[in-house]
């Protein structure tokens, strides 16, 4: 069944049909554009409620942030942080694939339909205009045959008058002869005429309007078919990131089977353990045989621990819970409990390595760089470099006197330094290398050996360690040939994986799927960084 069949009279019915379909589409399209507002501002609100409660950048290294609790509130945070996220995409995909298309759809609908409107007044006009022709012929018609009738019942009565002469009735029957083939030929152009409307009715009713009406039906059912894609998408959208959305709340639930209560107990143990002995019976003093006083006095240090803190207010009773005075920071962490002492300690000794390991690194690469000047001068000036060197090689010394200070306190502290042994490259005033052991000493070696390892060589402990983790990647915009020691040499448009951030020298270290390592100028390539 169609509209040109069953609804050829009801023009008004599918004008107004067609209208309320588009202004459906329309109010469809503004209902999912309120949604996708709410979608935004509910993500807008969920980011900075998990920012309002994330731990600030100078709080991340205080103690409470090793507890399991600590940690897990964390990770719930930055589950509802990509939740967020989530709900931002739902309303992107809503507002790209329902609302922009469904909007689009509609303004060629609205054409589509304004077209098919015309066409039928167009043809309306027409078979009014033929109608009124017709209308014309067949007033004419009836006014020429009257006419005709009249001159011929007057030709009658003057041929039958006995006082009218011959040339009277001659007359009187030329006029009604004239006006008789008058009125024929109206009679045909009205037959003519009618013939050429009945056509054009015809065609109109069932050829022209059904055409147009049935192209409208069409119209509305892809309207109607358009719609319900976008009802689909409004579901499929959020289906789509459904899996996502379920593995932020497992990520929440896992954070919750995370907490450790014990491991937070033994945490608060290892970061606030004194290393104190329990305070020992304090000896009875009896002042009524004569005691020695100064043997009396020597027995109060017998007790260890606290007691010997209190210094010259030796009366005063140590308590658990009596206020504790704070303590003169000392470079050397004295101020501190033993075992607190040792662990600062070791902290420094972590923290002077890497930085000492940085300079290291930044003195290679320096050398590196020297290196190729030397050999392709156009890429720029050795000499250029020279104060660089000479601070890198100062920081050196600086950080190689510090870790000595320090391993020396922890040794006395009654802890084993876990650092690793190192050997750097420092330049002298020509630039050549110059190789200096853990204590300053200058080695045999005059040159050193392309295929040692210019790091920092670690202990027996570490020498499985893996890989350093790619921190991103870079692709090649120009060749480089890598002939200089330490660099790798890489193609136009070849990918690598990127080990080490330029430092400030203009080489990035970069690493092959192979596991070739080397540096490369940071100016040939495009970096993409993990965030």
């Amino acid at each position: 069944m169609d509209w040109g069949t069953e609804l050829w009279d009801q023009y008004d019915i599918i004008e107004k049909h067609t209208q309320s379909g588009l202004e459906l589409v329309e109010k469809y399209v503004k209902f999912v554009k309120e949604r996708t507002e709410i979608e935004q501002n509910y993500a807008k609100q969920l980011r900075n409620l998990s920012k309002k409660y994330n731990l600030k950048r100078s709080t991340k290294d205080e103690p409470e942030c090793r507890l399991s609790s600590y940690q897990s509130f964390l990770d719930i945070l930055n589950e509802m942080n990509d939740y967020a996220g989530q709900r931002e995409l739902i309303a992107e995909n809503m507002m790209m694939n329902i609302c922009i298309d469904l909007t689009k759809y509609l303004q060629e609908l609205k054409q589509e339909r304004k077209t098919y409107l015309m066409e039928a007044k167009k043809a309306q006009q027409s078979l009014e205009c033929t109608y009124k022709h017709l209308d014309s012929s067949k007033k004419r018609f009836e006014r020429e045959w009257r006419e005709a009738e009249r001159s011929a019942l007057y030709a009658e009565r003057t041929d039958q008058d006995i006082n009218a002469t011959k040339a009277d009735v001659e007359k009187a029957k030329q006029q009604a002869h004239m006006r008789a083939h008058v009125a024929e030929e109206c009679k045909n152009d009205y037959a003519a005429q009618l013939q050429k409307f009945n056509k054009e009715q015809n065609q109109f009713y069932f050829g022209d309007m059904p055409v147009i009406f049935n192209k409208m039906q069409d119209l509305d059912e892809r309207r109607v078919q358009k719609l319900a894609q976008g009802y689909f998408l409004f579901s499929d959208t959020e289906k789509h990131v459904m899996p996502i959305i379920g593995k932020c709340l497992e990520g929440i639930t896992k954070a919750g089977t995370n907490v450790n209560e014990r491991n937070d107990s033994m945490v608060v143990i290892e970061q606030n353990k004194s290393g104190f002995e329990r305070p020992g019976d304090v000896e009875f003093e009896d002042y009524s045989q004569g005691i020695n006083r100064a043997s009396s006095e020597s027995s109060l240090g017998t007790p260890k621990g606290p007691l010997e803190l209190l210094g010259k207010n030796k009366s005063k009773n140590f308590w658990l819970f009596s206020k504790k005075s704070k303590a003169t920071v000392t470079e050397d962490f004295g101020h501190l409990p033993p075992e607190q002492r040792r662990k600062r300690l070791q902290q420094k000794l972590d923290e002077i390595c890497k930085e000492l390991q940085k300079e290291v690194d930044q003195s290679e690469a320096l050398g590196k760089m020297k290196d190729v000047y030397e050999k392709n001068p156009q890429m720029g000036d050795p000499a250029s470099l020279a104060s660089q060197i000479s601070q890198t090689s100062q920081n050196i010394e600086r950080l190689r006197g510090e870790l000595n200070k320090y391993e020396t306190w922890l040794a006395e502290a009654g802890g084993r330094g876990e650092t690793f042994r190192y050997k750097t490259h420092t330049f002298n005033n020509n630039g050549a290398h110059d190789i200096h052991g853990p204590d300053g000493a200058h080695s045999d070696e005059s040159t050193p050996d392309p295929s040692q390892a210019i790091y920092a060589e670690f202990d027996d402990d570490f020498e499985d360690e893996e890989l350093t983790a790619p921190i991103g990647t870079c692709t090649a915009m120009y060749n480089f040939p890598g002939a200089s020691e330490g660099t790798i040499s890489m193609q136009e448009g070849e990918v690598l994986a990127v080990v080490e951030e330029d430092k400030g020298d203009g080489w990035t270290r970069v690493r092959r799927n192979n596991g070739d390592e080397g540096y490369i100028p940071t100016s040939y390539v495009t970096l993409n960084l993990n965030k």
